[in-house]
């Protein structure tokens, strides 16, 4: 397809940023688009591996606490979530049962929940109503430094920057480039996946067997570079 086209289709400002990174040369602006498709898909297929891996250890150590119900129980009365701290959480997952209605169960109320949920299971006041026991599911997590403090914080802003991410390839913007410049550069894709790789192992997951033959992100990063 020539240039004029692909950019009719998918609309000059939105090619804008990749023809000034490629210094105009359509050929290459195409790959480059092309690419960062190709890279956003590799992410979204790990960050859902990440995201079911994550949610599965929650549910397993909370299992043991607060019995094979834990997460419906936890927003009812005298539930965990039962109070002004944690009235959104309580919300959500009601509003979850709700909609699953006579198809509820127990697993499909964990699949219903997003990842921005679970992420939050790590601030401070929702981390404190479970019994501060969320840091279990990471048995390889470092021990603090008086430099670095492995907590929950840490761990929810971590969980934060891979949420951002996916939501910014759910919502179609480009992943590929320096921050809000235009500029090709595959820094900021791998920063974030080495994030989700260190996660997989602070919660003892082999990644590269998890994962096998459906993480090429190294390989779309090289291209990407060399582009």
């Amino acid at each position: 397809m020539r240039y004029n086209k692909f950019a009719e289709i998918l609309s000059p400002a939105r090619m804008s940023r990749y023809l000034t990174a490629t210094n105009r040369d359509t050929r290459k602006t195409m790959a480059l688009y092309r690419l960062n498709l190709k890279l956003s898909q590799e992410f979204f297929t790990v960050i859902s591996c990440f995201e079911i891996a994550l949610r599965n250890k929650i549910d397993e150590r909370c299992i043991i606490d607060y019995g094979d119900d834990w997460l419906r129980n936890s927003a009812q009365a005298n539930g965990v979530f039962d109070n002004q701290n944690t009235i959104l959480t309580k919300k959500n997952i009601n509003d979850a049962v709700r909609q699953l209605g006579a198809h509820y169960s127990h697993n499909k109320l964990v699949a219903e929940l997003g990842f921005g949920f679970w992420r939050y299971l790590f601030a401070s006041k929702q981390y404190n109503a479970m019994g501060r026991i969320l840091l279990q599911i990471f048995p390889s997590k470092p021990t603090s430094t008086p430099t670095t403090q492995y907590n929950q914080n840490y761990v929810f802003n971590q969980l934060a920057k891979i949420n951002k991410f996916r939501n910014r390839i759910a919502h179609h913007e480009p992943i590929c480039f320096v921050n809000a410049q235009s500029v090709k550069d595959s820094t900021n894709a791998k920063q974030h996946y080495e994030i989700i790789l260190q996660l997989f192992q602070w919660m003892n997951i082999n990644e590269s067997k998890l994962l096998y033959g459906i993480d090429h992100i190294n390989k779309y990063c090289t291209q990407l570079d060399n582009l």
